[in-house]
């Protein structure tokens, strides 16, 4: 998300008009997830406004529609499918990886509903999947049969880790809310594509959150080094504090790979910023 007032006047100007959020968000980090698209389309008018606010080196990361990964359980979606590639098609290149969620109940059952659907996917797009029945994380032929599917079709393994909220309090509403709503998965970080997707639970204390993210710098380093782009993202039960660290995470990996591209300078927070 990028349209979250109480950023404003933290992490984007306290001048930032409603509307106008993309616009200082990209001058704060350079990927966003779209949740947005899991429930309905987005308006051809506001996906002109997306581009209009996004430079062309913001990448966006869009789910499929839920009518698509959890009601059609990816049969028959052709006319879904084809819907959203065209709604979603004047972000270009600002297009990154688009995420196929699929629920808890899609396990290693379903991996031939998952190939047959990989195949028709458009290889000019990019695409990503986010498992979350436990069969798939456990070592055996599920597993690797998964991690030979994901390689063949070039779909980046979404790896979802939570360890940190889990470690933490369970005391506000936020935080839950999340305890109940969150996948709790064993992390196992392989990359099958070009873009490895990492999303990172944390405790709404920021400084709780850097020991348990540690183990990730030399695996991005890793990563880089072998030419992929990975994305990371860092969640929050409240979120408040999730455009910091993510700032913080890419510089601590920067300290290790020079050579990583700058996050955009951001901008004075204050009332005139």
């Amino acid at each position: 998300m990028w349209a979250f007032r109480p950023w404003v006047g933290r992490w984007v100007p306290a001048s930032t008009r409603v509307g106008t959020e993309l616009a200082a968000y990209a001058q704060m980090c350079s990927a966003v997830e779209g949740n947005t698209t899991f429930y309905a389309l987005p308006a051809e008018r506001t996906v002109a406004k997306w581009v209009e606010q996004a430079p062309a080196d913001f990448r966006f990361l869009f789910k499929l529609p839920q009518t698509i990964t959890h009601q059609r359980r990816l049969v028959g979606s052709t006319v879904e499918l084809n819907e959203f590639m065209a709604r979603l098609a004047p972000l270009g290149e600002r297009l990154g990886p688009v995420s196929i969620q699929l629920p808890a109940s899609f396990g290693p059952d379903s991996l031939d509903v998952l190939g047959q659907f990989a195949a028709g996917l458009s290889s000019d797009w990019r695409w990503s999947v986010e498992l979350r029945h436990p069969a798939f994380f456990e070592p055996g032929a599920a597993r690797h049969g998964t991690i030979d599917l994901m390689r063949r079709y070039d779909l980046d393994w979404i790896i979802l880790d939570s360890r940190a909220f889990f470690a933490g309090p369970v005391m506000t509403k936020e935080e839950q809310e999340a305890f109940h709503r969150k996948p709790q998965l064993p992390v196992r970080p392989i990359a099958t594509g070009p873009h490895p997707v990492v999303r990172f639970i944390g405790q709404n204390e920021a400084e709780a959150n850097p020991p348990f993210w540690e183990k990730w710098l030399p695996k991005i380093v890793e990563w880089l080094g072998e030419g992929r782009e990975p994305y990371v993202f860092f969640h929050t039960p409240n979120n408040v504090e999730g455009p910091g660290l993510a700032r913080r995470f890419h510089t601590e990996v920067a300290l290790l790979a020079p050579e990583l591209a700058p996050l955009p300078e951001s901008p004075p927070v204050g009332l005139f910023g």
